[in-house]
């Protein structure tokens, strides 16, 4: 099978390319990937929908990858409890290799079919949880292994890649395939194909999140207050929601630890002295 992020670049002779050029045709490159992932959005919220039922009921969300690919994965599962305030643990990267491939690249690891597999077991992945297999190529041994024993063992599972038809769309429930053609670089799939997968990864959980109940109207309302620029941005949220000064929010926000009870504490003793 032809795969297309394999596929030769549209432009050559890159090293005689001034440096404008050069930045003006990756630009020109990146502006298909947003398209590309427009046309996997009922794909994607097929998938998500799936999800939130899952989660509502306690199952957690895993994502799988090697490469750029499983550090794609590992970010967005690690920026869910800052941002929305979720348990750790709720949602999990991994990547091929193990966590030292997250600065420096394990050889060979992601060509190994059984071992994604086992190091999901030892998270106790069950029936609940849901799995996203994360593969720009599609072929990842890892992620292919992964999935096709995850959906076996009855958990959701689905896949995110560049080339359809790949061997991942074949062994998950949800396929989600942005097709953004060849990259800049042949074959650099950290470019056009990884803006994608960042993209759709940020799509899931954010908007999972929200079906969560983790955002109210458009604020981050349970996001962990972890420095100072948190707090400042918290106290704002209190102060829109309550209509009081900076101070008087700065402080109930210090003594219940969240945008919500804050603003909660605040409304209820409103309701008590009327």
């Amino acid at each position: 099978m032809e795969r297309i992020t394999e596929s030769p670049s549209r432009h050559d002779h890159l090293e005689r390319m001034p440096t404008v050029e050069l930045l003006a045709n990756i630009n020109r490159e990146d502006h298909v990937v947003a398209d590309a992932v427009q046309q996997v959005i009922p794909a994607i919220a097929h998938f998500v929908d799936a999800l939130s039922e899952r989660m509502l009921r306690g199952g957690r969300l895993f994502y799988i990858g090697a490469g750029t690919s499983g550090r794609l994965g590992i970010v967005d599962a690690s920026e869910c409890p800052p941002t929305f305030g979720v348990p750790q643990g709720m949602v999990v990267g991994l990547i091929a290799g193990g966590d030292g491939a997250i600065r420096k690249a394990v050889e060979f690891a992601e060509d190994d079919a059984l071992q994604g597999w086992k190091d999901l077991q030892e998270h106790a992945i069950g029936a609940d949880d849901s799995l996203v297999g994360i593969a720009a190529s599609g072929g990842t041994p890892y992620v292919v292994g992964a999935l096709e024993q995850a959906r076996r063992a009855g958990v959701l599972t689905a896949c995110i890649t560049c080339n359809p038809g790949s061997a991942v769309t074949e062994v998950c429930d949800h396929p989600l395939v942005a097709v953004v053609g060849p990259e800049f670089v042949t074959g650099s799939t950290r470019m056009k194909s990884g803006t994608a997968q960042k993209l759709m990864l940020n799509m899931i959980s954010t908007s999972v999140m929200i079906k969560l109940g983790r955002v109210k109207g458009n604020r981050m309302v349970d996001m962990q207050l972890s420095n100072n620029k948190l707090v400042d941005r918290g106290t704002r949220m209190v102060m829109d929601g309550l209509g009081v000064d900076y101070d008087t929010a700065n402080a109930l926000l210090k003594k219940h630890g969240s945008v919500r009870k804050a603003v909660e504490a605040g409304a209820a003793g409103r309701t008590e002295g009327n």
